[in-house]
């Protein structure tokens, strides 16, 4: 599947400017960010590409340090993880915490099956469900899962649709303390006139003593709401809307972060599924706003979803190994992950080489957008990592689709598909900070796009 035609980015707010959505090679949703160390991990739902409803097997992880070139790490996690539920369908939103070196995944399940929960010693995976059953089960309310740990150290799971719940933790983050609790005062703004109410996808946080929770609010279209309180407990107190609803985005579901001096609100919309078609269809694409905070606590009102999306907050390294799925923005490509054996033989595959992330389905016209390249050293040459189908071209040009030509790497291979190849090729020397476009030519399927690096 092509995900924009380059007619249609041209015509739809220069999208060749444009940093949202965020992720162009595949449909995402529920976007469940998480920082850790230097990092923002972000952890999403996966709409698959012919979705009518809600089609979803799996979830998808992709990592940024400078919130504009987002590194595509594939599958995370799948209901496959969970052998108690339906593994075909059903992957919703899940959030991701860590407490003591180990990363928690809550997800609900398909079927009313209640919630489940994943563990791992990275944020990368692998995912192991360490109880084989729900951790709740509770009512045909259980998706949207949140969680929250207090500076006590007590943790809350939230979740629910169109009630809020929540229960305690214990501290292994696998078990729960006490009854489940149905929150009453956030469900409806008592004494308001407003029409906004809490809808489903909840997400608490902490902040300056503040406690928030921010949710789908209204449905349908759905906006984003939030209210706040002085205890993890509650009472809640509706304050407004972080973002309105908007009749081009039927759902939303909001996820929230502080990182490096700044606050981020992500979301979804329809706008890479609108390109191509005119009705409605479950796909959508994480987007991500600039968030502030008035002095009070409360949060500024943001417009629906600016196709600018947000400012680099970092350069990023040309002279270290850089995975081709590193993308700020993209047209026409998919992701994919690929295993590459010693020979293709179904009764002696020899052993296996690696496992590789890489950039596929590159047809001719088709580009990668990597913002903010910092040419500290200047350049001789770059090498990129390639397996050829029917080969072709790689155009390096600089700061927009028809900027400087830096050089051409020649893919001349063909029917090289499971063979990775390292092509190095002289290039013009260039120092500064610059955006940097990978354009392709050729004809057919071009190639398997794994790595570059600059020299």
């Amino acid at each position: 599947m092509r995900v924009l035609s380059l007619i249609a980015m041209l015509g739809f707010c220069q999208f060749s400017l444009a940093q949202n959505p965020i992720i162009q090679t595949k449909y995402t949703a529920d976007p469940a960010p998480m920082v850790y160390k230097d990092t923002v991990f972000l952890y999403t739902s996966h709409d698959e590409d012919d979705a009518f409803g809600f089609k979803m097997k799996d979830w998808l992880l992709y990592t940024s340090t400078d919130m504009v070139n987002w590194t595509d790490h594939g599958v995370v996690a799948s209901l496959k993880e969970f052998k108690w539920t339906d593994p075909e369908n059903g992957a919703w939103a899940p959030q991701v915490i860590e407490r003591n070196g180990k990363f928690y995944m809550y997800c609900p399940m398909p079927g009313q099956r209640g919630i489940g929960v994943l563990v791992a010693d990275s944020p990368y995976g692998p995912f192991k469900d360490p109880i084989g059953k729900p951790l709740v089960k509770n009512s045909s309310d259980d998706i949207d899962p949140t969680v929250l740990i207090d500076d006590d150290g007590q943790a809350y799971l939230y979740w629910g649709n169109p009630n809020l719940w929540y229960v305690k933790l214990n501290e292994d983050m696998i078990s729960v303390n006490g009854d489940v609790i149905k929150e009453p005062s956030i469900a409806k703004v008592k004494g308001s006139p407003d029409p906004f109410h809490y809808q489903e996808g909840p997400w608490a946080w902490k902040r300056n003593g503040n406690y928030y929770m921010a949710y789908a609010s209204t449905c349908c279209p759905e906006g984003i709401g939030y209210a706040m309180a002085k205890s993890a407990t509650g009472s809640w107190e509706f304050k407004g809307m972080i973002m309105d609803s908007d009749k081009r985005s039927n759902g939303n579901h909001p996820g929230i972060i502080d990182y490096k001096g700044k606050s981020y609100v992500f979301g979804f919309n329809y706008n890479i599924s609108k390109q191509t078609m005119s009705k409605h269809y479950e796909r959508r694409s994480v987007c991500v706003s600039e968030m502030k905070y008035n002095a009070d606590g409360t949060i500024q009102k943001l417009p629906f979803w600016n196709p600018d999306g947000v400012k680099r907050i970092e350069t990023l390294n040309p002279y270290n190994r850089v995975e081709a799925e590193t993308i700020a923005f993209s047209e026409g490509l998919k992701t994919a992950k690929m295993t590459e054996w010693e020979r293709n033989n179904p009764y002696d595959t020899g052993k296996k080489i690696t496992d590789r992330m890489v950039v596929s389905s590159i047809n001719n016209g088709d580009y990668i957008k990597v913002q903010g390249v910092g040419f500290s050293k200047g350049t001789q040459s770059i090498e990129v990592s390639v397996a050829a189908l029917y080969g072709g071209n790689i155009e390096i040009r600089t700061d927009s689709l028809e900027g400087q030509l830096l050089g051409t790497v020649k893919v001349t291979g063909k029917a090289e598909g499971d063979i990775f190849k390292t092509i190095t090729t002289p290039v013009k020397n260039i120092k500064g900070i610059h955006d940097l476009y990978f354009v392709f030519k050729g004809n057919g399927d071009l190639f398997y796009f794994d790595w570059w690096k600059f020299n």
